[in-house]
Formats: structure tokens, sequence, C-alpha cells
């Protein structure tokens, strides 16, 4: 029989009002089925909707499950600070007080939070290499990018399929006009730098047409990805702020933190705007 399960919508990465990337977090997803989850991300027709399960390993807090409104995500970054902060917001109690442990399909996710702020740490990649010739070919003809505009490309994927393209200014990706019909199944991302002395250092877009979302706002798993890949070889400083979402209205601001150890968080503001139920 349906039933009200407890329901919040929390806005990510941002710390201006209703300017981050919102997701919809159901709290209790006991008992539904694949079906079931699928079609409300897709009713949703946010990026990504989770429900939050009890943990199937004694290290984990919780578990989660991400939907987009087209398929099922083995990971993603806004969706895991969203989804952490609406755990705890409901009374959810971490073994270990400032630190959270996640499962989802990509495996354990750690999460801390401060005063401010959550973060997460950026899980392994899958895939990495610079994109083969045929690959970025497709990409440049989609994005509208001439060849000798890239700087460097990789492949970044922590899960969703992430590529990227690195171009030489913040002003050439605000100004990308892609043609994501030569490119329905891919996910892809463009990166620039902003002037010295301007409050971020680079600026992100991200479009992931195959999982129905033309364009995210703001994307913590590929900033995630491409913190990795920027840390590791001296393409961005150990700690860096990236701006996401302009082209859509939105506000966003990701800070990547590079420990000497080598693990990259992901933090950002996550505020809840809405709370409810949802009847399922």
């Amino acid at each position: 029989m349906p039933h009200a399960r407890s329901f919040a919508q929390v806005d990510v990465f941002s710390t201006q009002p209703l300017c981050g990337n919102p997701v919809a977090v159901v709290l209790d997803g006991a008992g539904l089925t694949d079906g079931e989850m699928q079609r409300l991300a897709r009713w949703t027709n946010l990026s990504e909707t989770t429900f939050v399960l009890s943990p199937t390993t004694p290290e984990a807090d919780y578990r989660l499950r991400i939907f987009t409104p087209h398929e099922e995500l083995p990971f993603a970054g806004h969706p895991t600070l969203g989804s952490a902060r609406a755990w705890l917001d409901n009374g959810g109690i971490p073994r270990q007080a400032e630190h959270i442990v996640q499962e989802c399909a990509a495996g354990l996710i750690n999460v801390r939070r401060t005063e401010n702020s959550l973060a997460f740490a950026a899980p392994p990649l899958i895939r990495t290499g610079t994109l083969d010739d045929e690959y970025l070919a497709r990409l440049t003809a989609a994005l509208g990018v001439k060849p000798d505009r890239i700087l460097a490309h990789q492949w970044v994927d922590n899960g969703p399929g992430w590529a990227v393209l690195q171009l030489p200014t913040a002003e050439e990706v605000l100004g990308l006009e892609p043609d994501l019909s030569l490119i329905p199944d891919e996910m892809i991302g463009a990166i620039g730098a902003y002037p010295d002395g301007s409050d971020h250092h680079f600026e992100m877009r991200s479009f992931a047409p195959r999982c129905g979302v033309a364009e995210d706002p703001v994307c913590g798993s590929m900033n995630a990805s491409v913190g990795q890949w920027l840390t590791a070889t001296g393409g961005a400083p150990s700690t860096y702020r990236v701006s996401q979402g302009a082209r859509l209205g939105r506000a966003g601001s990701i800070e990547i933190i590079a420990d000497t150890d080598g693990t990259v968080w992901v933090s950002g503001a996550a505020t809840i705007y809405i709370r409810g139920a949802v009847t399922l």
C-alpha cells in the first residue's frame, strides 16, 4: 500500500538562496522497486533524485541510490552532499561525530562536515587517459570548439562517464553553445580559467544528455574527478574554487581541496528548502 515517506529538497553548492543544484531526497526508500524509484526521478525532473536505505555494511551510516530522469547512477556529487544534509536533518546520527560514511554502488564515500559546509572525498577514477582523436573530434564539433583552443582533454570518469575539455579561458566556457543532438549518449564537461585575482579559479560546465539532463547546474562528480586530474598534474593548486551554473541563472561555488595524501575533497553549501512527505 502507498504510504507517506519523509522527503526533502536540498539546494547544493551555493550560498545564495535557490541558486545551486537541487536534489530531491526520499529519506525512507525501503520497499520501493527500481521502477518506482525511476518513476519518481522522472517526475521530479531534477538532475538527480535519491533514496536513503539501510546500509548493507557495518562501516556505512546509510545506503544511497541515485537516479537521474533516465537512469540510476553509481555515484553523483551534489546528491551525496544534499542527501547527507537531509539525513542529518532527519535525525541521522553518524558513527563518528564529524564524519559520515555513505554506501552507494560506487562503494563507500566519506563525507565530512564543518560549521558551514559539507565535503565528500572524491571516489577513485574508473577511467582515465586522454581522449582518442575520433572521439575528441565528435566532442569539439558538438561543442563548437576549434581544436586549437583545447589546452588538454581527459577521461575523468568516476561512475557517470565524464570526459572533459580544458579551454584557455572561463569566458570561452561560458560562451559555449553546444549541439547535444550530435552527442546524445555522452557525458561531457568543459573548464577554463579566470584571470588571476578573480573570486574563482575556474568556470565549469557539465553536459549530460545521456542522463536526460542537457546541462547540470552544478556538478559535484565532475568537479571531483577534474580536481583529481588537475591537482595531480599541476594544472591547478592544491586548493581552488570553481564557479558553475551562470548560464542557467545559478551561482554555484565549489571548493576543491587536495590533501597531502592525495585525497581530493569537494566542498560546498547544502541548504534544505523543502521538508515534508511524499506518498509512494
